[in-house]
């Protein structure tokens, strides 16, 4: 095989210098032909818990790089095995992939970048041997945590890594942040989203606010302000806390006098009496009449039904309870009314499980059961133990005095989020804690704190729907950059905002009427900088944009939006809306446009009715030259009365119809039928 004599040297993070990396073994070498064909290589370093996965294309196909992903969470090497999205997309692309497990479960934090670059540096000795003498070129790519971690390793400076590509990726001050002003949203908002969804929807009256008091309306504000955005509510069902119940043991430990400071002293939201976080408290004490337990019945439908949401945590309740699933409890008296029990707990206060406490599942007239949480494997061995007579409190105090912990952790500020929480001499309107704990949590994940100072080149992929990563942290990131880069920026980093895609890492949405998967961006992005850094071939411009309120905001032409998103633009009898009669044709047209030189558009589909299957393929009635320009128009009539949405989603490719980097989009309008 040829290989290229000029490929520059980079300093690699020297292994032999650390004693714990020094001896790497290799228990698996072998074939497998799925999810295609590639040579599997696991192993490890001797003397630690840092273990490796290789996936090597065949010979012919090797193009001398590698793609490296790294999880949101260390302690799975194979959290790809048999994934054709990353195993797949890597051998297409001439690169064998790489994870590990970042030194496993370890409480130096500094494993997750030194871990994975002895990995790293491993796999191209590897690879020398399969291939001939040569040096890889290496890309590191994660997302969320994964992102945090990606950002770690091309920060800390090895050497071992040309470029990478962190994605939907947050601030040292999203966590918990984020979750805790999205959660406090959704207790006060809980009964006006279908409201406020119905207005952010195209044809509706564009006021999310219409129709709120002013207690709604001060919730709505706030975390939209924060950087929420907010026709991403429509999911409201089911993004839920989102990772609030991981990271809420982080505020306990650092900062446990806050869940008292909450209910007592003035200026936090709990010490009003006539406020909603006073109103829906629950903190009643009751005794246990009696322990109910059931028989295990195996994974029957009724058995994981009664177990009300199963997690890892519920699998260490189903060991520790032998033949026996969870008890549920009778209550001597138990609370009535629209009760609150988001993240309320049981508490012991008496026997032998005194000081313990559980997640509330429900709670059904005098019978409360046991739910689900992080953390939950900790209390189950009490629970055999719990008896008639015992004395307990159902609470949810400290679930409710979360929800506006990031009012009372105004940073500095580049966070510019926070301004809101100031007076206008810029002083704190809010009571504050001695001690920032986002930055705390963002080292302790990543081993470092982003400084924007990195080596090599890098693609930030961003969604600007994301619920947990909020769109405007992304130009945080950039401007950390800048200030690292100045005028070379353009030289080395590129940000895309990815539009109608949300935070999870999938091809299967959780609507596709709504949104759509940024995975296809995200491998486009993977080969762009490696052509970037091999070939010197700069990739499309970074997205332009505007922040405001901490809401991001994109022009509406694809030329000057720029990135690499087809842009979508639908109507409906030349409207957001159409209001006809049963029977009648609605008449549609599209047109979708592409950033300069990022392709062309491929492929088209309508889903009219809300189906979710897309089942009709678009016609191009008109394309320009390139294929970066095409309309669509087609005729439909309604056969039942009702409110639609009819939806146009569209793909685009550099490289045709390649599977792996179509780039989604999609636009939505409404049409009521008489």
């Amino acid at each position: 095989m040829e290989l290229h004599a000029s490929q520059p040297v980079a300093p690699l993070y020297d292994g032999t210098q650390d004693p714990q990396f020094q001896r790497p073994y290799v228990d698996i070498d072998e074939w497998r032909d799925l999810p295609v064909r590639h040579r599997y290589i696991h192993g490890g370093f001797e003397g630690t818990g840092t273990r490796f996965s290789f996936y090597y294309p065949p010979e012919e196909g090797y193009e001398r790089r590698f793609f490296h992903f790294v999880s949101p969470v260390q302690g799975s090497e194979n959290a790809n095995q048999g994934n054709d999205g990353a195993i797949g997309f890597s051998v297409s692309s001439g690169a064998y992939f790489v994870e590990s497990n970042m030194g496993g479960m370890s409480s130096d934090i500094t494993l997750v970048y030194r871990a994975s670059a002895a990995v790293a540096q491993y796999s191209r000795v590897k690879a020398a041997e399969l291939y001939g003498p040569h040096r890889p070129y290496g890309y590191i790519y994660g997302g969320s945590g994964g992102g945090y971690k990606t950002i770690s390793c091309i920060e800390s400076k090895t050497g071992v890594w040309d470029g990478a590509v962190p994605f939907v990726i947050g601030t040292p001050m999203a966590m918990p942040y984020n979750f805790t002003v999205r959660v406090h949203a959704m207790r006060i908002l809980k009964d006006k989203f279908p409201s406020i969804i119905d207005a952010l929807e195209p044809g509706g009256s564009g006021d999310m606010y219409a129709g709120l008091n002013e207690e709604e309306r001060q919730a709505l504000e706030e975390v939209t302000r924060m950087g929420f955005p907010p026709k991403t509510w429509f999911a409201y069902n089911e993004i839920g806390e989102g990772a609030l119940s991981v990271l809420s043991p982080a505020v306990f430990q650092s900062d446990p006098s806050y869940f008292e400071d909450f209910w007592t002293v003035p200026g936090y939201l709990g010490a009003d009496p006539s406020s909603s976080a006073s109103r829906v408290r629950l903190h009643y004490k009751t005794v246990i009449t009696e322990v109910i337990r059931h028989e295990k019945q195996g994974d029957s439908d009724s058995d994981r039904s009664m177990m009300m949401g199963v997690d890892e945590a519920w699998k260490s309740l189903q060991g520790a309870s032998g033949s026996m699933s969870a008890p549920t409890f009778r209550l001597e008296s138990a609370p009535s009314g629209d009760l609150y029990i988001d993240g309320a707990y049981i508490v012991f206060t008496s026997g032998e499980a005194a000081g313990q406490k559980v997640p509330i599942g429900q709670i059904n007239g005098d019978v409360v059961t046991i739910g689900s949480a992080f953390g939950f494997h900790e209390s189950v061995q009490y629970l055999d133990k719990i008896k008639p007579g015992d004395e307990i409190m159902l609470d949810n105090s400290d679930y409710i005095a979360l929800q506006t912990y990031h009012r009372h952790q105004v940073p500095t500020p580049d966070f510019y989020v926070w301004d809101q929480y100031l007076d206008k001499d810029g002083q704190p309107l809010y009571p504050q804690r001695p001690f920032l704990l986002g930055p705390a949590i963002a080292f302790g994940g990543a081993g470092s704190v982003q400084s924007g100072r990195f080596e090599g080149k890098m693609i930030v992929v961003e969604t600007l729907m994301d619920e947990s990563a909020f769109p405007w942290q992304a130009d945080w990131y950039r401007t950390k950059v800048k200030e690292a880069l100045g005028e070379k920026l353009d030289d080395r980093f590129r940000l895309w905002y990815i539009d109608h895609a949300i935070h999870a890492d999938s091809y299967d949405t959780l609507d596709d009427l709504h949104i759509v998967s940024y995975l296809g961006a995200l491998h486009q992005a993977l080969r762009d900088l490696s052509a970037w850094v091999e070939r010197g071939v700069a990739p499309p411009a970074s997205t332009d944009y505007e922040i405001a309120s901490g809401q991001v905001s994109v022009p509406p032409e694809a030329a000057q939006r720029k990135g690499i998103q087809p842009v979508v633009t639908l109507k409906a009898n030349g409207g957001l809306r159409a209001d006809v009669s049963v029977g009648e044709v609605v008449s549609f047209s599209a047109n979708i446009e592409l950033p300069p030189n990022t392709g062309k558009i491929v492929s088209a589909e309508w889903d009219f009715e809300g189906e979710g299957t897309y089942p009709i393929e678009g016609t191009f009635s008109r394309v320009n030259e390139d294929g970066s320009q095409v309309v669509i128009e087609a005729s439909y009539a309604f056969s039942k009365p009702g409110t639609y949405f009819p939806v146009l989603r569209a793909a685009s490719s550099r490289e045709g119809n390649d599977k792996y980097t179509q780039v989604l989009n999609l636009c939505r309008v409404r049409v009521v039928v008489t």
